[in-house]
């Protein structure tokens, strides 16, 4: 006999309406109501179960990244929930599309102390761009579509909390009498976020009028490398990319100078202080010290965010439009620059930079260098790859000895910063597009936060290859209180784990390296391995991150580190000494 429609019923009909082919979560008692209707509708919408719900607000952002689609994550009631928001305030700092779907507890007991008495509404209440409490079975339908309609528009996370005994409900449309039943649409227009003619003209005198013309781009250009790379030619312009739009151009592309600010290049630090013009692409790089000092360039910024525009920098024309449609729709009002002499000096500093990465990456010194591992995997991706970073020194690694090439996919928490998101990330990935190969490049630290996940790549034999990066120790803090407060560290030794280890109990193959001459060897042989692999390598803990520029006050905080106690202080000043000398000779 055919089970009673619910209002569970409802939202997961309606999701796939909406094309949601995926949910990320984890069962509980506050959503039984909903995974009964996804064990009922398997065979159209999946579940993927994870290990912990940060993990799954972090795969639904992923989602979004790597598919351009709505990532879907679920958890039940009061800590489950809670347990969402740092991934979706990742979600909400990226600007991506995502819907937290979440259990409440029996809507009659509502705020009388009954167990886990969270209203998840009013929590979310900041994070997200829509928040609603499903009210009956009638409400279900129109709930689910403006909470897509809206993550979808406004680019940001939507929350619909659910009460467990409304979820059992028999499905009824029929509600108040203004409720009319279907009339809402799980449909969603997208603009073609043109610009203005006007000032698509007014952004066209103000670059032609500049003679060191820089482009900054960021998320908002991943679709619009062509472009980017037909702007730059013609203006004589460098191509300097924030981490979240590292793959918006191949790093092999003439025009670009790398990344920028603390992971960045030299050549882009001095193409961003010597510019007379600024072009901002698709980017709220947040760094403001990294930007030219106000008034000593010209401002013009493209996003599709309104309220972005002019948030980093003063601007002469702001510009709504999508990054690809208005570069062609700018290009023709453009004037070839004729004067090469700014562009030409950034190919040559990217040329001494490229140098001093491959010098730094091919070290056969010992304990082996965290560069080492980077470049030895940047040149064993395949074309396709998906490459998910974690935050810490991993990122600088990442930005500096990965060179991203066309059709690659590159991302990691870019304004919040989070630790922990790299190897959900990769998960991710791999989920939304199954027949490529998705990395997670980590930390140990960001790596033991989540590193049950491990099991969710063993459970669905996922073909994710994690590289971890282990130096037993939360590197970027480290130098953050030397070089920034001139204090020795506190607080940033980690208890060794033995990552290769714990990886083969979670039913993971895998495989350990500490010579800087085996290394490659043996990533070729771990990628080539069939479904998920686990690399462990170890690494020089004393290996600085160093920035594209040192200052004074930096340089006078790490002497006043070592003076006060910085434990292992002969073995850092050598490390960072040697380093610089390579940088300077």
């Amino acid at each position: 006999m055919a089970s009673e429609s619910t209002a569970a019923d409802i939202m997961i009909e309606r999701l796939i309406d909406w094309g949601v082919e995926v949910i990320f979560g984890l069962p509980g008692d506050g959503i039984n109501g909903l995974m009964e209707s996804l064990r009922r509708r398997e065979d159209e919408i999946r579940f993927v179960q994870v290990r912990h719900e940060e993990a799954a607000a972090f795969m639904a952002c992923a989602y979004a990244k790597y598919s351009g689609r709505l990532g879907v994550c679920m958890a039940t009631s009061g800590p489950g929930g809670v347990h969402l928001l740092n991934g979706l305030y990742d979600a909400k700092l990226d600007g991506q599309s995502v819907l937290a779907i979440t259990g409440m507890q029996f809507h009659d007991l509502v705020s009388t102390h009954t167990q886990q008495d969270v209203e998840l509404d009013k929590l979310f209440m900041d994070v997200s761009v829509y928040n609603a409490r499903v009210m009956g079975s009638a409400h279900v339908e129109n709930l689910v579509d403006a909470a897509c309609r809206t993550a979808f528009a406004r680019q940001g996370v939507a929350h619909i909390t659910f009460p467990v005994d409304t979820q059992s409900d028999k499905a009824e449309r029929k509600g108040s009498r203004r409720n009319v039943p279907y009339h809402s649409s799980a449909e969603y227009a997208r603009s073609a976020r043109l610009p203005r003619q006007e000032d698509l003209e007014a952004a066209a005198s103000v670059l032609n009028s500049g003679e060191r013309v820089v482009i900054l781009a960021g998320r908002g250009a991943l679709d619009a490398g062509d472009e980017l790379e037909e702007l730059a030619e013609k203006l004589g312009a460098p191509i300097v990319k924030a981490l979240l739009g590292k793959a918006c151009v191949p790093d092999d592309s003439p025009y670009t100078t790398g990344p920028v600010g603390l992971l960045g290049s030299k050549p882009s630090q001095e193409a961003m202080e010597n510019c007379d013009r600024l072009l901002i692409v698709g980017s709220a790089f947040p760094y403001i010290e990294f930007y030219p000092k106000p008034g000593d360039a010209k401002a013009v910024q493209i996003d599709l965010d309104a309220s972005r525009l002019g948030l980093r920098y003063p601007l002469e024309v702001g510009i709504v439009g999508d990054s690809a449609r208005t570069l062609g729709a700018l290009l023709p009002l453009l004037e070839r620059n004729e004067n090469r002499d700014f562009l030409e000096k950034a190919q040559k500093g990217m040329e001494e930079w490229r140098e001093l990465m491959r010098e730094r990456g091919t070290s056969r010194e010992k304990p082996m260098k965290p560069q080492v591992v980077a470049r030895e995997l940047g040149e064993r991706l395949p074309d396709d790859a998906m490459v998910a970073a974690d935050s810490g020194t991993i990122a600088t690694w990442f930005a500096r000895q990965i060179p991203a090439r066309r059709g690659q996919m590159y991302s990691l928490s870019g304004t919040l910063a989070t630790m922990a998101n790299g190897l959900p990330y990769a998960i991710a990935a791999q989920i939304a597009h199954p027949d490529r190969m998705s990395v997670a490049f980590v930390g140990d630290g960001g790596l033991s936060m989540l590193i049950a996940e491990l099991a969710t790549c063993a459970k669905y034999d996922l073909n994710v290859k994690v590289v971890v990066i282990k130096n037993d120790t939360l590197g970027m803090i480290k130098w953050e209180q030397m070089v920034f407060l001139g204090n020795p560290e506190f607080g940033c030794e980690l208890q060794s784990v033995d990552f290769a280890a714990a990886a083969r109990a979670f039913g993971i193959k895998a495989f350990s390296v500490d010579d800087p001459a085996e290394c490659g060897d043996t990533l070729e042989e771990a990628l080539a391995t069939r479904g998920p692999v686990l690399i462990e390598a170890v690494v020089d803990p004393h290996e600085p991150p160093l920035p594209p520029g040192i200052s004074a006050e930096d340089a006078k905080n790490f002497g006043e580190a070592l003076l006060k106690g910085q434990p292992n202080r002969r073995k850092i000043a050598l490390t960072a000494i040697s380093d610089k000398v390579r940088e300077m000779v």
